[in-house]
């Protein structure tokens, strides 16, 4: 077995990676960026190289520089981990002539799944059902208008490279066409180095499902199941679980037979998936087309692994330095159903604008994950299991990901494993920046994902005016009222023993008034009981003043709450929402109705930054007249391209920046008379 590897990668797959190679008993290196210098995977990692500048063009995309490590350390093999250098054959061509081997596919293979323009070939050569569309080299924009009318709307751009939600671009239209395509380019360019793009006809109420395939290097192949990744935003996966709930046996065997005659094909070793649009309206389950194949490990692996027991990490290690296969296609079964939710460092509140900064808090609900034997190793401790790279106190870039962890729950039944989601996302806490658990805890609890009723439209249809949180049931807000009266009395009484002029004979009030949104009620506290609105609560917490984080049992139900004090009350978030509560003594709370209320000023006449990024074009001067819904200007944010469009219609008074600018969030671009 290899004594020592190199990561070429960051973040949570590098620690990931380091985790089982400890394991095994290997030795690892890590490379890292200005960026990344106090990064965890650095730290545990046994030795770290420093390749140079945070962008990843200077540094994670420089193979020479990730080969230099390597003959500086003495490392035998690489592993790409997923992203960067993972499906790019000059990286792995380099490697072979150091004498360096690839923990991944052979090079023919990555060249020929790896190109989905390609791959797309080869799979129409095999007889694969492909998606229609026009395979080939597109010239211009105008030659993208005329392919996508011959094709026929709604169509999907695709860098050819492309990979992880980007450099893809959905039009309904021409106009869509021609205010996306040039940007489909540079986002192929930037991520990818390959401005390449295809077109190919979307397929209406689709399905994404992947199979995952595992093949060594003496010609076995095997499929581990699929995985459903059909919630997507923006076309980048936010929930994948495994297996999936649209999938029959018979159409498992049909997928993954078709998927392992293709990786055959050309001679596939290693870890890899295929990923198929699936028609959901075709009650059969039949109408299944190859997209593309991922010559790399995925994101999503850790459901794959939850549910089969096999360490896909450990499993490319043995298969590149040669080993066999130890198993058979009968020994892969399905054991429970996993989830697993990406919590991304972008804030759902305000229309998912990406979020960078310092991670003031970062408490993760379990340990990363631990590999301790399958059944803590490959699901985490009570089947919950948290694979990260941050830490507290460390920053989210604006150079790379904007995932911070991801978040793996396993259980007997679908449902079992959604719950622990929802139970472990209370328990998550994250300051210093936007995040999206609120928003993923509410998929969790929406009726239409616990149907298993799913298409890649799941969250623009269910969320169409944006996401203001979860819905919250009357009973979750009179027990949020029961918590905020308790924590409130607490508050209290800390204030009159600290503050020593009061005496220890005034007592808390006993009785609170409490507002969440438009409900109002009533919360008695004594010795004995709490009543809500002259029912009584059976509560059971414990609270000390500045606590984060309270536990309270309800009813015989845990619920996980977080709390940030504020001038009147409480900030409660808890189940995908977050509650402004309102707490003041029964004899004060009257009096409220004399305050004046204040109106937020008129900002609607300001282009400002919604988020930290580079301005990358400015398509108005000022004196320009504007109508609304126009394009005004273009940020790059964590590699994704964001169009700001006038609110309303007006003439341009200013301009505040200049293309090539890096802004913060809030700058004003412009403004308007």
């Amino acid at each position: 077995m290899f004594k020592k590897i190199l990561i070429a990668n960051r973040g949570e797959i590098a620690c990931r990676v380091i985790k089982t190679a400890r394991r095994m008993g290997i030795q690892t290196v890590a490379v890292y960026s200005d960026a990344d210098a106090r990064a965890p995977f650095v730290r545990m990692a046994d030795e770290a190289v420093h390749i140079g500048p945070s962008p990843a063009a200077q540094s994670y995309l420089i193979a020479d520089k990730i080969i230099a490590a390597d003959k500086q350390t003495g490392a035998e093999a690489v592993h790409p981990g997923y992203g960067f250098l993972s499906e790019r054959t000059s990286f792995a061509e380099a490697l072979a002539a150091e004498g360096i081997e690839f923990i991944g596919p052979p090079v023919n293979a990555i060249a020929a799944m790896g190109d989905k323009i390609e791959s797309k070939k080869l799979a129409m050569k095999a007889g694969v059902n492909v998606v229609p569309g026009f395979v080939g080299e597109i010239e211009d924009t105008e030659h993208a208008v005329r392919i996508a009318g011959e094709i026929g709307y709604p169509v999907m751009m695709k860098a050819s490279a492309g990979g992880g939600g980007k450099g893809m671009r959905l039009a309904h239209s021409e106009q869509d066409v021609r205010e996306g395509f040039e940007a489909t380019k540079r986002e192929g360019l930037n991520s990818f180095g390959d401005d390449r793009v295809f077109i190919e006809k979307f397929i209406l109420n689709p399905r994404h499902i992947e199979i995952q395939v595992l093949g060594d290097k003496h010609g076995t192949i095997l499929y581990l199941n699929e995985r459903e990744c059909s919630i997507q935003r923006r076309h980048q996966k936010v929930v994948e679980e495994a297996p999936s709930p649209f999938v029959t046996p018979k159409m498992r065997k049909a997928m993954g037979e078709q998927c392992v005659a293709l990786a055959q094909a050309v001679g596939y070793y290693s870890a890899g998936t295929v990923e198929l649009i699936v028609s959901g309206a075709d009650p059969s389950g039949e109408s299944f087309y190859f997209l593309e194949m991922n010559t790399r490990l995925q994101v999503e692996h850790p459901v794959t692994e939850a549910i089969t027991g096999v360490d896909l990490v450990e499993q490319m290690i043995r298969v590149a330095y040669g080993e066999k296969l130890a198993m058979t296609q009968a020994d892969i079964g399905i054991d429970g159903w996993a989830i697993e939710n990406r919590v991304y460092a972008e804030d759902p509140y305000r229309g998912f604008l990406p979020s960078t900064g310092r991670l003031t808090r970062y408490r993760p609900p379990v340990e990363g994950w631990t590999d301790d034997g399958a059944e803590n190793g490959r699901r985490g401790v009570s089947g919950v299991r948290v694979d990260d790279g941050v830490y507290e106190g460390g920053e989210v870039s604006m150079f790379y990901d904007p995932m911070i962890a991801k978040l793996v729950t396993w259980g007997k039944t679908r449902d079992e494993a959604a719950d622990k989601q929802i139970a472990a996302l209370d328990a998550f806490e994250i300051e210093g920046l936007g995040h999206n658990i609120d928003f993923v805890s509410a998929i969790m609890q929406h009726p239409r994902f616990r149907s298993g009723n799913l298409t890649t439209g799941f969250i623009a249809e269910e969320y169409p005016e944006g996401f203001h949180g979860a819905a919250t049931s009357a009973a979750l807000l009179r027990n949020l009222a029961a918590i905020a009266g308790f924590l409130a009395a607490a508050r209290s009484d800390r204030a009159r023993r600290v503050d020593g002029q009061l005496g220890d004979e005034l007592d808390p009030p006993s009785e609170w008034v409490v507002r969440i949104g438009e409900a109002e009620h009533t919360v008695a506290l004594s010795e004995e009981e709490i009543v809500v609105d002259d029912e009584p609560i059976d509560l059971a917490m414990e609270y000390t003043p500045g606590d984060r984080l309270v536990t309270a049992d309800i009813g015989g139900e845990t619920l996980a709450v977080k709390v940030a004090p504020t001038r009147t009350g409480f900030r409660l978030t808890t189940r995908g929402a977050i509650h402004d509560v309102r707490v003041l003594p029964a004899h004060v709370a009257p009096l409220t109705k004399h305050m004046i209320a204040k109106i937020p000023p008129d900002m609607s006449r300001y282009l400002i930054c919604p988020m930290p990024g580079l301005l990358v074009a400015l398509h108005v001067k000022v004196g320009d007249s504007v109508e609304a819904g126009q394009p005004l200007a273009v940020v790059e944010a964590m590699k994704m391209e964001n169009i700001l469009r006038a609110e309303k219609s007006a003439k341009v008074k200013t301009i505040n920046a200049t293309a090539g600018e890096s802004l913060a969030v809030d700058a004003i671009i412009l403004e308007l008379e």
